[in-house]
């Protein structure tokens, strides 16, 4: 089973929230409602996307819009939660999909299945820098060292990072690095190699 998505905001370079979302909704709302001055930016953590949502009103009415009620039904199918994008394919690659048994869907997902099975601490990785990409992005993109500390996330070295971001706030710097810390120990694992985090 997944872990419950977890959130983090912040008022410029300064975390004031994190958490599961219920326990995010409570800390942004009461910031929210001490008239604080700063833009606040949400982040999903798991996707390092920028999120939002609506503060107006009672706790238990962001609550209420944010969290969907018990049982809800979800988008796409409804056991499966299925939801339809665009592919663009060579022709080659229609006609094989095509041949496969159960139609093209269930041909692609097998596909994605299986490359998930395969080196699934490669993926992860891949997705946790991903999301630091993103967010130091949208926190870090002027400050000194964002571009080496980008090159350096993405080369799996997790050093030259942290000596890019030394100079950053520090909560902006211990966001990145607890993930980039994730991500090279998610490698390692694929790898065989002992747990221990740089």
């Amino acid at each position: 089973m997944e872990p419950a998505p977890t959130y983090s905001a912040f008022a410029g370079p300064r975390l004031v929230a994190s958490g599961p979302l219920q326990e995010l909704l409570t800390g942004i709302k009461a910031w929210h409602d001490r008239k604080e001055r700063a833009t606040l930016l949400v982040f999903d953590d798991q996707t390092g996307r920028a999120v939002d949502f609506d503060l107006r009103g009672t706790l238990a009415q962001v609550l209420a819009r944010a969290l969907p009620p018990h049982g809800a039904p979800r988008p796409g199918r409804p056991r499966l939660g299925v939801v339809g994008r665009e592919v663009s394919l060579l022709p080659r690659h229609w006609e094989w999909l095509e041949q496969q048994p159960n139609g093209i869907s269930a041909a692609l997902r097998r596909l994605v299945d299986e490359a998930r099975k395969h080196e699934p601490g490669r993926q992860r990785a891949l997705a946790v820098r991903s999301a630091v990409n993103r967010f130091m992005t949208a926190l870090a993109g002027d400050l000194p060292g964002f571009e080496e500390a980008t090159r350096a996330l993405f080369a799996g070295d997790v050093l030259r990072v942290e000596r890019q971001v030394t100079a950053w706030p520090a909560d902006v710097r211990t966001w990145v690095m607890q993930r980039v810390r994730q991500a090279a120990h998610l490698e390692r694992a694929d790898r065989g190699a002992p747990a221990e985090i740089c």
